[in-house]
């Protein structure tokens, strides 16, 4: 029996840019592409007609923008949607209203074109797996802000044991995610403290959308959240972001920790990878570690949280239910790298009842 190609609706307002979209799908053998509107209106109205698996979506369209146009369309048609982004903060306003993932517009060089294409095919097959988790306007809970309307959150520290211990202020706490994972660890992150121990984070991300994204949890979380720079310190109450197309692992540094941020080569598939980070968790860090691996495809991360697991690390796997897409935390739960899992909505209390038997 054949398997069944995939079929996607192109939904873009720039002519050229829909055109070149449609004529790389084309060529692909195991995609379909069933149609294309020029504007969400059109894409309304079209979407019933073709029922497509995926859909592209630009997100600076007129009249109705891709956010606006996906708080619409997802409560009514649950779709994958692969947002078409140039480098704009509107893309993780997307994320929240619902979109899976993204791909940055190139710059129309061959070179950045076939990196492009490149994502753009690998997206739309993980998308086509993909669960659509409601959105915040179906499930009736507040979603992120705008990036437009954020505003700082007050700074101020939690509740937390008064003169930390060594062995809690040595703990380092590392988080993987790759497809789904911007909302997820925006939504695990938002619930922990401002004094947590330090946090090191690989989010599968192009360069240039790590650094906004670290702004953006960093105006949203309790925590000072930033993308990281070759040799940061790890401390109690930072979050660091690992740079798009570089790798981070934590390294020794005098009465602690730090980062190494290094241009190496692609890992599982990846730079940033998880697998590097968990890694050099398991090698370096002496202290307490705890490892948490979320929504994503593939197996990143998987092996690294093993290491992690046999050094003695309390480790969290996002559960099935909560994942975008459930496989790298499968692939851990599997190999037996997962002390627990946990919906994502339930991580940060695993995470805070672990750490008050460290005090």
């Amino acid at each position: 029996m054949l398997k069944k190609k995939i079929s996607v609706l192109s939904v873009d307002d720039s002519p050229l840019f829909r055109k070149m979209i449609i004529d790389y799908l084309s060529t692909c053998p195991d995609i379909e592409v069933v149609g294309y509107a020029v504007n969400a209106y059109d894409a309304r109205h079209k979407i019933p007609l073709l029922k497509p698996d995926v859909i592209t979506l630009d997100v600076e369209m007129p009249g109705m923008n891709g956010i606006e146009f996906l708080k619409e369309l997802l409560p009514v048609h649950p779709i994958p949607v692969i947002l078409v982004s140039s480098l704009n903060l509107s893309v993780f306003d997307a994320l929240s209203a619902g979109a899976v993932d993204f791909v940055r517009k190139p710059d129309m060089t061959a070179h950045s074109k076939d990196i492009f294409f490149a994502a753009l095919y690998t997206k739309i097959h993980i998308a086509s797996m993909a669960h659509v988790r409601q959105s915040s306007l179906t499930a009736g809970r507040p979603s992120a802000p705008p990036a437009a309307a954020v505003t700082p959150v007050q700074k101020t520290p939690a509740p937390m044991p008064a003169g930390l211990p060594l062995s809690y202020r040595s703990t380092v706490i590392a988080l993987g995610a790759s497809t789904g994972g911007t909302e997820a660890t925006l939504e695990v992150l938002r619930q922990l403290p401002a004094n947590i121990p330090g946090m090191v984070i690989t989010q599968h991300m192009p360069e240039g959308f790590t650094d906004m994204y670290a702004q953006r949890l960093n105006r949203l979380c309790q925590m000072e959240v930033r993308e990281a720079k070759n040799g940061d310190q790890i401390r109690p109450g930072l979050a660091l972001i690992a740079p798009g197309a570089l790798q981070m692992e934590v390294i020794p540094s005098s009465g602690g920790y730090a980062v190494r941020c290094f241009p190496g080569e692609k890992v599982s598939g990846h730079r940033p990878s998880v697998d590097v980070l968990f890694r050099s968790v398991a090698k370096n860090v002496t202290g307490n570690k705890i490892g948490i691996i979320m929504t994503g495809m593939g197996k990143d991360g998987a092996e690294g949280l093993l290491e992690m697991h046999k050094k003695g690390a309390f480790t969290i796997g996002q559960d099935k239910a909560s994942c975008v897409v459930y496989g790298m935390p499968m692939v851990a739960f599997n190999i037996g790298a997962v002390s627990i899992q946990a919906s994502c909505d339930k991580i940060s209390a695993v995470l805070l009842n672990h750490l008050k038997k460290l005090v």
